[in-house]
């Protein structure tokens, strides 16, 4: 049975990781570095975005890679200066937005762990 936001192929995903990541683990993470790595953060959860070329630089989403994204992705903005991890001044509608991208993206992509320190999981 298919449901809201589900991947159109079917995504075989690890168990979440619950490993601390800290600011600069994760800026490294950016697709840019000799391994490849590239993460993207939503409400301090950590998601591995590699291999999805978007976020590779020179990709559409690439201004996320590396970084926790909540506010640009609850108000739907690839602008540089929304990419913040404080979403707290987001509308009710653009919470439920960023919510979406919540459910989007566990559909999708292993969570790899938690920035360290995060205080915006809620």
């Amino acid at each position: 049975m298919s449901g809201k936001f589900e991947p159109k192929t079917p995504v075989q995903l690890n168990p979440p990781k619950d490993d601390p990541i800290s600011l600069s683990e994760l800026a490294k993470a950016n697709g840019e570095q000799a391994d490849g790595k590239c993460y993207v953060a939503i409400k301090g959860l950590v998601y591995d975005v590699t291999g999805n070329k978007a976020y590779l630089p020179g990709g559409a989403y690439h201004v996320f890679a590396g970084k926790d994204a909540s506010k640009a992705l609850g108000k739907t903005s690839t602008k540089v200066e929304d990419v913040d991890a404080d979403w707290s001044g987001l509308t009710e509608k653009e919470k439920g937005t960023l919510n979406d991208w919540v459910t989007f993206f566990s559909k999708r992509y292993n969570v790899v762990g938690r920035v360290e320190g995060a205080t915006n999981f809620e």
